[in-house]
């Protein structure tokens, strides 16, 4: 089939595009135009029909929908990003969403939508027992959440064909700055991860799968991707052969994270393929070379992580 998919160059959509390709589907892209998509475009390649735009301009979005078979919605701002410009992400996660709405609903053969939301539209929930199950009750904590809400409701009224997928954490398969939201999450927490690989083949499964359409599902990494906060710090950063932070770095608040009940969604798209170890090994792999440096540069790195902590600082006061 003819997919499009917005947001196609970020961490999901950068492994989604490639199965979707694999798959046979006649790919169309819909992203902004910076140095970062392009690069990642390249790196991608293949027969992709590059479209160029922003999901808040209406007459972009159409003319991206025109013709197509279904739509992969993956464009949004995500934390920290929404956070530090609410008003942004309100524009681009609802605005965005109606647009593509929208557009679907002006064509003659109107496509169907699947659209990624996220297990954070439950809310705090680690005095629960777990797992989050897709029927608990939706609480908005943030705009980010307040906006995957909204465009959850959006999506069920339109009329259209429609898949909601909310997903668990999909750690970034690459190298990139830590920033101080990490320090935000307490060690207890619950956490679900999910390797990216896996949300590619989950998205891309569910496009063909008759049983998804008209559901909401979560999709996470399963019981081999459930741990707690401590652990999956401590995992990701012996797997780059440095040492846990300590807790006094870190909040002791419940954060929007828990384990999931996955069984329908692995039920019918049989995705999860790798464990968190696996996800450990391959954020490492990055590394490449600089893994030898790694014993001399650690009590820096470690040093510039801490730094980002308010906690770390007030006690270094």
């Amino acid at each position: 089939m003819k997919v499009l998919v917005t947001g196609p160059f970020g961490n999901v959509g950068s492994h989604a595009v490639p199965e979707l390709v694999r798959e046979g589907h006649a790919v169309r892209t819909f992203d902004l135009d910076t140095p970062a998509t392009r690069r990642v475009a390249r790196a991608i390649g293949g027969r992709l029909d590059l479209r160029w735009g922003d999901v808040r301009d209406a007459r972009a979005v159409a003319e991206a929908v025109a013709g197509v078979d279904a739509i992969l919605h993956l464009a949004a701002l995500i934390p920290p990003g929404s956070e530090e410009r609410p008003e942004d992400a309100r524009a681009v996660n609802v605005g965005g969403t109606e647009n593509v709405l929208r557009g679907a609903a002006a064509q003659r053969s109107p496509p169907r939508v699947l659209y990624t939301s996220s297990l954070d539209v439950h809310g705090r929930t680690q005095q629960r027992p777990p797992p989050r199950r897709v029927d608990d009750p939706l609480e908005a904590t943030d705009a980010y959440t307040a906006s995957k809400i909204a465009c959850e409701e959006r999506i069920r009224a339109s009329g259209l064909p429609f898949c909601i997928l909310r997903l668990s954490d999909v750690p970034v398969i690459g190298l990139r700055d830590p920033h101080p939201i990490m320090f935000e999450i307490g060690l207890h927490n619950r956490i679900e991860s999910m390797h990216a690989d896996d949300a590619a083949v989950a998205l891309a499964r569910a496009l063909r799968t008759p049983e998804v359409w008209g559901r909401v599902l979560f999709v996470g990494g399963g019981p081999s991707c459930q741990l707690t906060y401590r652990e999956y710090l401590a995992k990701l950063m012996r797997a780059m052969g440095m040492e846990p932070l300590p807790d006094e770095a870190f909040s002791d608040a419940d954060y929007v994270t828990d384990w999931l009940d996955t069984a329908e969604s692995q039920r019918l798209l049989g995705y999860q393929r790798r464990s968190f170890d696996d996800i450990a090994r391959d954020v490492a792999a990055c590394l490449g070379w600089r893994r030898a440096l790694v014993p001399v540069a650690s009590p820096l790195v470690r040093r510039t992580m801490l730094e980002l902590s308010p906690y770390w600082k007030r006690r270094a006061r």
